[in-house]
């Protein structure tokens, strides 16, 4: 859309511009197109524009995905859209603050890719609540104030280097694309834009790690950021060990640090007994025959590697919403790596009952004791359980989870209905054993 049809769309909708919305919008065709382009949008994918504006890129969208989701804070421009592409089924509008809006449907619709000409004021807020892992989106071309993009580029050394660019660069690879000028948009704001694109990182790139817990020490290290770390770190680290550890002076200070070193320092610092331990390949299981019989022992590796039937458990966590929470595997994991599972899931060791290590499995995964289980059922080994015979349980719990970052990326919570929608349309994003613990439960969940 070029300046004239912006003007028209404004004077229809009786709208003038917010700043305090941050309403600058693109009014140069070529470069929209341009942008539109570095999304490298496929046919089969679902795109989320945030901020669509009067529509300068959502017209370069339209032709290209199978699905486009508009995220608009305006009332007006929202039902605009909606009247706008009313005749296009692949087009859904919602009027939401793009900071607040639920992302977790997008799962079901993979591959998504994210693109935003967003407001300055919010666009922190929006990239937190869209590409904070684990997401859905696999890339994204966002437009925010140069400033801003500087911020998330930095390198240790940088004055612009801090907490927003730790944020970003532990779970994204962050390129500078194009500086736009003021001369682009209408009004014109007083600055330059900056378009950036944005990759996932590959997770082995770096030592497994827990997110939450990176974050919460980059917080308290980067609140007073003058000041020397060790005097902000929690009681119980050994400083002069960790720090030689990262080749880093006993004095350093959080900007200081490298993204490598604040993963390293956070396993440090993880009081998680099992955070490096992906699995034990010489943990001793029951071998049993198909009527659940114990014919012998061996060990995970001759199990797995034979084909041999054993026992395990799954438990499906639920909270005070009646979302379930899932697990994503972590990709050091020796089966289904990198897909979502049940809340809480293992073998029996030798000797274990399936109650017993139910509750073990929901303590050294989730950190939850003495929740009450209720089994659900159970299923034969077939090669979709992995010749396992399983019991599957049902628990509440609405704290916080606690997780080993070795063999869990991360736990989300869903409501039944997505996972739903979500096991029929991506069957290939779970385990399959999941599937059938998920098929055996659906039943009861509807009752």
């Amino acid at each position: 859309m070029n300046a004239t049809q912006i003007k028209a769309v404004l004077e229809e909708l009786g709208l003038t511009p917010s700043k305090s919305m941050g309403q600058n919008f693109l009014v140069d065709e070529n470069v929209a197109r341009w942008i539109v382009s570095r999304l490298e949008i496929e046919p089969g994918d679902c795109v989320v524009e945030v901020g669509p504006g009067t529509g300068a890129l959502t017209e370069h969208l339209v032709p290209l995905c199978r699905k486009l989701i508009l995220v608009e804070f305006d009332a007006r421009l929202a039902e605009y859209h909606r009247r706008r592409w009313a005749d296009c089924p692949q087009v859904e509008v919602h009027r939401a603050d793009g900071a607040a809006w639920d992302p977790r449907c997008l799962f079901a619709e993979q591959p998504v890719k994210f693109i935003g000409n967003l407001p300055y004021s919010a666009g922190g807020a929006i990239l937190a609540n869209f590409l904070t892992s684990p997401c859905a989106c696999s890339r994204a071309v966002v437009m925010l104030q140069k400033e801003f993009i500087d911020r998330i580029l930095a390198q240790p050394g940088d004055d612009a280097y801090g907490l927003l660019s730790l944020r970003m660069q532990m779970d994204w690879v962050p390129t500078a694309l194009k500086v736009v000028p003021p001369e682009c948009f209408s009004p014109r704001p007083k600055i330059d834009s900056t378009v950036m694109l944005l990759t996932r990182r590959d997770p082995a790139s770096l030592p497994a790690f827990d997110h939450r817990l990176m974050d919460e020490l980059m917080r308290r290290c980067f609140a007073q950021r003058r000041k020397q770390m060790h005097k902000q770190l929690p009681e119980g680290v050994d400083w002069p060990a960790v720090s030689a550890r990262l080749g880093i002076s006993p004095t350093a200070r959080p900007e200081e640090l490298g993204l490598r070193q604040w993963v390293e320092l956070t396993n440090a610092c993880d009081p998680h007994p099992l955070a490096a331990v992906a699995q034990r390949q010489e943990e001793l299981f029951d071998v049993v025959d198909e009527q659940d019989r114990v014919l012998r022992q061996a060990t995970r590796r001759e199990v797995h590697e034979q084909g041999l039937i054993h026992r395990a458990v799954h438990i499906l966590v639920f909270n005070k919403n009646r979302d379930c929470l899932l697990q994503l595997r972590s990709h050091l994991k020796d089966r289904h790596p990198g897909v979502w599972d049940s809340s809480a899931a293992g073998h029996l060791d030798a000797g274990e009952d399936y109650e017993a290590a139910a509750a073990r499995e929901l303590q050294e995964e989730l950190g939850i004791s003495g929740a009450p289980l209720i089994r659900l059922g159970s299923l034969p080994p077939s090669a979709e359980t992995g010749w396992e015979h399983v019991a599957l349980y049902a628990a509440r719990f609405d704290g916080r989870v606690h997780y080993p970052a070795a063999e869990i990326a991360g736990v989300l919570p869903f409501p039944p209905a997505l996972i739903d929608a979500w096991l029929s349309r991506r069957p290939q994003d779970f385990a399959s054993s999941f599937a059938a613990c998920w098929r055996l439960a659906a039943p009861m969940l509807r009752g």
